[in-house]
C-alpha cells in the first residue's frame, strides 16, 4: 500500500490574498508530491510498508533520514492543507477555545506565542499547536520536516495546527517577510477542523 498525494479541498487561488495561487500550486503539486513519492520509495519492501503514516512517525528510527524527512513532509503537508480554508480565520470557540484560554490566558496571547514560535524557528521548519491527553494544549516548533509525533523532538502530544515556515511556503509572495506571512495565516485557519482534531487528540 503506497501513500497518495491528497487532493486539496479548495482551488489554488482560494486562499488569496493571504496565500497566492502560484505558491499553493508549486507547494502542493511539486513539494508535497515529491515528499509522497520519496516516502513510498523509502518504505517499499521494508517492514514499514502498509503501516499508517502516524504509526511510522511515532515509532520512527530518527537516524532513518529518508523516512524522517519524507514521511514528515508527507504528514505535515497533509495536515497543513486541511487546517486552512477560504472561509477561515476568526477565533476558536467551544472546548478548543477554552483550552487555549486556559493555557495562554487569551486568544491574543496564544497568537503571540504561536507567531513567535514560527518567526524564531531558525531556517526551515514548522510551528505547532499540540494537544495532550486530557486536553491541555501547548505551542512548540520543529526544524525541517520533523513534527510532534516523532520521538525526541521536544514537542508532546498530537499536532492539531501547523504552520510551514520553509521559504517555499511563502517566498514568492512575501520574500523575506516571514512575520507578514505568519500574520496572514491566521486569516485562513480552519478552526472547525482544528477543533475536530482537538477532540480526537485529547
Amino acid at each position: 500500500m503506497s501513500f497518495e498525494l491528497p487532493k486539496l479541498n479548495y482551488a489554488f487561488d482560494a486562499l488569496e490574498p493571504n496565500i497566492d495561487a502560484r505558491t499553493m500550486e508549486i507547494h502542493h503539486d511539486k513539494h508535497h508530491a515529491g515528499y509522497t513519492s520519496k516516502l513510498n520509495a523509502a518504505i517499499t519492501g521494508t517492514d514499514l510498508d502498509g503501516k499508517t503514516i502516524e504509526n511510522i512517525l511515532i515509532n520512527l528510527d530518527m537516524s532513518n533520514g529518508a523516512v524522517r524527512n519524507n514521511g514528515g513532509g508527507f504528514y505535515n503537508h497533509s495536515l497543513f492543507w486541511e487546517i486552512m480554508s477560504p472561509n477561515g480565520g476568526g477565533v476558536p470557540s467551544g472546548e478548543l477555545g477554552e483550552a487555549i484560554n486556559d493555557a495562554f490566558g487569551s486568544f491574543e496571547a496564544f497568537k503571540d506565542a504561536f507567531s513567535k514560535a514560527a518567526a524564531t524557528q531558525f531556517g526551515s521548519g514548522w510551528a505547532w499547536l499540540c494537544v495532550q491527553e486530557g486536553g491541555k494544549v501547548e505551542v512548540c516548533s520543529t526544524p525541517n520536516q520533523d513534527n510532534p509525533l516523532m520521538p525526541g523532538t521536544g514537542c508532546g502530544g498530537s499536532p492539531i495546527l501547523g504552520l510551514d515556515v520553509w521559504e517555499h511556503a511563502y517566498y514568492l509572495n512575501y520574500q523575506n517577510r516571514r512575520p507578514d506571512y505568519i500574520n496572514a495565516f491566521f486569516n485562513v485557519i480552519n478552526w472547525d477542523e482544528v477543533s475536530t482534531r482537538y477532540a480526537k487528540g485529547k
